[in-house]
């Protein structure tokens, strides 16, 4: 699964700390945290209609983040909403947008990586593009991958960190088993997450997640355990092995960049006769119901 360049955002407008400019002339600077050490906290976004989806849980999340690194300075709701306004404006865009919301520790006197260098603030990053939900329809194939999810002990996962190394350390070696994502590990051998989403299964008509321990807190899985709530959907959240996806009616990921997408294949297993299931449909109908009749206007 390789994205592809959207003309249309050719030219878009990128804010960096309330300055708007074309994205070829968008700059950071190089002693920022973010490039000095990979210190800042992020949150994608999208746009549905002229109105974010789960506007207050992402913002929340981010505030949440940039709390437990101890962030000197943390934008107000109000400041980062009206900084997301501004950018989609710029970029008159309505629908069919993700948004990248980054918040770094800001730029630093000198490199290092003591926060005490940084002595002038946050660093807000605002990037919106026009990008339908990224994975397909047919089904993604997954492999599991031999780098292991952080455990709280060593890094929380609550914190949603803009480090993502592991994830990349996962999809380089998924690109290179012909894969479109990564099935990572917790270093229990439990299911976390994939390289960039998590993880649902389906067997007997009880849908199953993992629990909270190595992977963060997702605002599109917290909804689809909504919606199985609000439609006496049996659901369970609990540790779950590699066995129970490969032999699982269906088994499907979900996060805000490609909302819900199926999964028809783990480690040359075939899920469902590498079909999409019905649960995998139903859900997402749901989830596209509620998304065109919720959200927070921009």
């Amino acid at each position: 699964m390789l994205q592809t360049f959207d003309e249309r955002n050719r030219d878009l407008v990128v804010n960096v700390n309330g300055v708007l400019s074309h994205r070829d002339e968008a700059r950071v600077s190089p002693f920022d945290s973010s490039v000095q050490g990979g210190d800042a906290v992020w949150e994608g976004l999208r746009l549905y209609d002229g109105k974010i989806f789960k506007l207050e849980e992402h913002l929340a999340r981010l505030r949440h983040s940039a709390l437990a690194l101890a962030f000197a300075h943390i934008p107000t709701r109000e400041e980062l909403v009206d900084q997301i306004k501004r950018t989609l404006a710029a970029n008159k865009m309505r629908d069919g947008v993700h948004i990248r919301l980054t918040l770094t520790r800001g730029e630093k006197i000198t490199s290092g990586m003591d926060p005490r260098l940084n002595q002038s603030g946050s660093t807000l990053i605002v990037l919106a593009e026009f990008k339908a939900p990224v994975y397909g329809k047919t089904g993604l194939t997954l492999m599991t991958s031999s780098v292991r999810r952080f455990s709280p002990d060593s890094l929380d996962p609550k914190i949603h960190s803009a480090n993502l190394i592991q994830s990349i350390l996962a999809k380089i070696e998924a690109n290179a088993a012909g894969a479109d994502d990564a099935l990572m590990l917790d270093r229990n051998g439990f299911i976390a997450e994939t390289n960039a989403t998590h993880v649902f299964v389906v067997d007997g008509g009880v849908v199953r997640t993992s629990r909270l321990v190595a992977c963060p807190e997702g605002i599109t899985r917290a909804t689809v355990l909504e919606l199985c709530a609000e439609h006496a959907i049996p659901h369970e959240v609990r540790d779950l092995t590699q066995a129970e996806a490969y032999r699982a009616d269906e088994m499907f990921c979900t996060g805000t960049m490609g909302e819900l997408a199926a999964v028809t294949k783990v480690d040359g297993r075939t899920i469902n006769s590498g079909e999409r299931g019905p649960m995998t449909e139903r859900l997402s109908e749901l989830f596209r119901t509620l998304v065109s009749s919720s959200g927070t206007p921009v």
